[in-house]
């Protein structure tokens, strides 16, 4: 839901789409097929996550960093409030069905109900759990926790940029030490893609570049306009880079996926193309910003409840077809599915998502502490 004063950007709306397709796609060959259905897409799709993140950081960034420096001031309240109406009201109603529908869940094991209320499941998480896609929420959630307050704490103790540049830069050395002691330790390990899965992709400790390297984006328009200014004047640069540093992020996991290199170095990599991208995406006349694909607008505002319902829907519907003689890579079969994927994610969107986002409009219209007049959205792309 998007109010009069947003401004929808196509670059990032295309951004998003691609994000919720490639999951999508990767998770159909994950639970469903168990075949190469898409090539190298459905393989790599699970970058799509990845990519949520770095726009996530971006425009959450962007959002709490543009009202700090607004006449009204940040609003820590606003803030929280805005973002539980965002995301509690869709994430409840999935999780629920996940607890009351055991066809839903089918035979995968649930956590306790307090993991996913408290958005800590993806903690030490069991692969092949029930609702396991929700680990990337809960690090989203998180992150919608500690930025916010990270920032007005900075701001309180006069914290100069130059420190805060310090600490993203300690915070991507950070993590990918974490990675490279965590490879150790799963190189010993008997069992070692069950100890990739649950110590290094679903932590938090593990997963935070993309969302850190939006969040610099975001500091570098707010409070650097001029190297801002000149980075987005070269927009299509920028986009080609993202595409040549994307390319050779992807092509690494695809070729050694649990190596200790692209562990410890290639979530850095991809931060700095999605990255890249996003500058493309806002930066006034380049190729991606006035992109205007078909659909892409729409998916784009879905894309949250389509990420939660895709993966449970697409494995029912996919028993039923094979009951009817079509397999997974039959056709049909994809079509079907992929076409309920989105038409479940748009009845989620409409019946819930929309009105509390209406009530969210209401109720608390801005991150600001005081009124102070409507202002456009950046980037209109309705994050997660």
């Amino acid at each position: 839901m998007q109010s009069s004063s947003t401004v929808r950007v196509h670059g990032l709306d295309t951004l998003r789409a691609l994000a919720v397709s490639f999951v999508v796609l990767h998770h159909y060959v994950l639970f469903v097929s168990d075949a190469p259905t898409f090539g190298w897409v459905g393989s790599i799709g699970w970058v799509g996550v990845d990519l949520f993140f770095a726009l996530s950081g971006y425009l959450i960034g962007n959002q709490i960093f543009a009202a700090m420096k607004s006449p009204g001031g940040f609003s820590l309240k606003h803030f929280y409030a805005r973002r539980l109406l965002r995301t509690l009201p869709n994430y409840w109603v999935v999780l629920a069905l996940y607890f009351l529908w055991p066809a839903f869940r089918g035979d995968a094991p649930l956590l306790p109900l307090w993991k996913y209320a408290s958005f800590i499941q993806n903690f030490a998480l069991e692969p092949g759990s029930a609702f396991s896609h929700s680990w990337s929420l809960a690090i989203e959630e998180q992150f919608y926790l500690l930025l916010p307050a990270v920032a007005l704490i900075g701001a309180a103790c006069r914290g100069s940029l130059r420190l805060a540049w310090t600490g993203i830069l300690l915070a991507f050395i950070a993590g990918m030490l974490v990675r490279a002691d965590l490879w150790q330790e799963m190189d010993a390990h008997t069992h070692k893609l069950y100890f990739y899965f649950k110590y290094i992709y679903y932590s938090s400790l593990c997963r935070y570049d993309e969302l850190l390297a939006g969040v610099a984006l975001a500091l570098l328009r707010n409070h650097h306009p001029g190297a801002w200014g000149r980075l987005t004047k070269h927009g299509n640069l920028m986009g080609l880079a993202g595409l040549l540093a994307c390319g050779a992020a992807f092509w690494f996991f695809l070729d050694d996926r649990y190596g200790f290199g692209i562990t410890v170095f290639g979530f850095p990599l991809m931060a700095l193309g999605f990255s890249l991208l996003i500058v493309a995406g806002v930066a006034e006349g380049s190729l991606l910003r006035n992109l205007h694909v078909p659909g892409a607008g729409p998916l784009a505002l879905w894309s949250y409840a389509i990420y939660l319902l895709h993966k449970p829907v697409c494995v029912m519907a996919a028993g039923w077809m094979a009951a009817h003689g079509y397999g997974p890579e039959h056709a049909l079969t994809i079509v079907v599915l992929l076409t309920l994927s989105v038409l479940t994610g748009w009845l989620l969107y409409r019946l819930v998502e929309t009105p509390f986002m209406v009530l969210r409009q209401r109720w608390v219209p801005g991150n600001a502490a005081r009124p102070a007049g409507p202002a456009p959205v950046q980037g209109g792309a309705n994050p997660m």
